[in-house]
């Protein structure tokens, strides 16, 4: 596996109008989609984000025009990554107020379709690599009163619902929110809270990475957009705005929950 690339550093920019404080970010998964959009938020707010991701074109595309965003390449599978990560941040920010463990891999495939090293992909980057990233995370988080993980689930592994030709990804992200309220227990007492947000349908593009054609993906999108009862498919940002609002120190007093942010379609 790939080593963690040198980062670009984030500027001290200073807090944009009207915000408080800056904070320390770190987005996983911060190229594309949801991961792009969350960073996004949180420097427009003023904050100082580190995206972290595979790819560092995409990564750099995040960053324009934001110089309170840096970026790391860096393989999060990698057992050498939670620590590159954490000490880019440190060294760029002195603090780590707010971890989103954003970053996931996806396929399609039944139970008797299932590869062994696909499998392992997805459980290493959605399960493994959040719950050690955060370890690693824990004694800066601890640090000046305490801060944040947000853990990015998924609304279909929500509740008692079945996800054909997706068990391994849904498995991994009921994992994820099995771990979001564990963890919620066991880091309170350090002043960490731990919240989930499950997204449904949000165009991202993520159905093309994960091998549906063009076509495909978009009569997807169109077909879900007649089923969700909001009458459209999810935006990045619609999950962006929420990211900021769980993990404001005015809602100091949530922890552990997981919130669906599907437009309603998990209530179906």
């Amino acid at each position: 596996m790939s080593a963690p690339q040198e980062s670009t550093t984030a500027q001290d920019t200073g807090p944009a109008p009207g915000a408080t404080t800056p904070r320390g970010v770190i987005v996983t998964g911060g190229g594309t989609g949801i991961g792009r959009a969350v960073a996004r938020a949180f420097a427009d707010r003023g904050d100082r984000v580190l995206v972290v991701g595979r790819t560092p074109a995409t990564l750099t595309e995040t960053a324009e025009g934001y110089p309170g965003i840096g970026v790391l390449a860096a393989d999060l599978t990698d057992p050498d990554t939670p620590r590159a990560v954490t000490d880019a941040a440190l060294d760029a920010f002195g603090r780590i107020d707010v971890l989103v463990n954003n970053a996931a891999s996806g396929g399609f495939a039944s139970l008797a379709e299932t590869k062994r090293e696909a499998a392992r992909d997805q459980l290493d980057t959605n399960l493994l690599a959040p719950l050690l990233l955060t370890r690693q995370s824990l004694d800066a988080l601890a640090a000046d009163g305490g801060g944040t993980v947000l853990n990015i689930g998924s609304a279909g592994a929500l509740y008692r619902r079945a996800w054909p030709e997706n068990g391994v990804y849904g498995a991994a992200k009921a994992g994820l929110d099995f771990l979001t309220r564990t963890w919620a227990v066991e880091l309170a007492p350090r002043g960490i809270r731990v919240l989930g947000l499950a997204p449904g349908v949000i165009d991202t593009g993520i159905g093309e990475r994960s091998g549906m054609t063009p076509e495909a993906y978009a009569g997807f999108l169109q077909h879900m957009a007649t089923v969700v009862p909001a009458g459209r498919v999810g935006r990045p940002d619609d999950i962006a705005w929420w990211a900021l609002q769980l993990t404001d120190p005015r809602a100091a007093y949530a922890t552990g929950a997981v919130l669906a942010v599907d437009g309603g379609l998990s209530l179906t």
